[in-house]
């Protein structure tokens, strides 16, 4: 698959993902889609997500897990991407690390 068509299917399914979860979240916590990632088959796309408070990111797992199937049609019913790949969303702990150490750096540039 050329890589333009996968980014943009990527691109599309993170703006969903986002719009699906400020209709269907409570404002318990705040979920931010911060990338998506298709596998090389394009059969399995994982939704990396990351949550404020952190102590409501299980809970948030939690609750997109159970909701996946609606996602799934949320997705078909809104977007022309074909066939939809598998959805899985995941704690981005990439994303929440680095948020650490800009915390911890004061936001800082470190010398590479």
């Amino acid at each position: 698959m050329k890589e333009i068509k996968k980014d943009k299917i990527e691109e599309i399914l993170r703006h969903l993902a986002a719009e699906f979860i400020v209709r269907e979240a409570t404002p318990a916590s705040l979920i931010t889609v911060t990338r998506v990632e298709l596998s090389a088959t394009v059969k399995v796309a994982n939704i990396y997500f990351t949550t404020l408070p952190d102590s409501q990111q299980e809970t948030a797992e939690k609750f997109l897990t159970r909701k996946g199937s609606e996602f799934m049609t949320y997705v078909k019913k809104h977007s022309k991407i074909g066939i939809v790949p598998h959805l899985r969303f995941q704690i981005d702990f990439g994303e929440r690390n680095r948020q650490r150490l800009d915390e911890i750096t004061g936001g800082m540039e470190l010398d590479k």
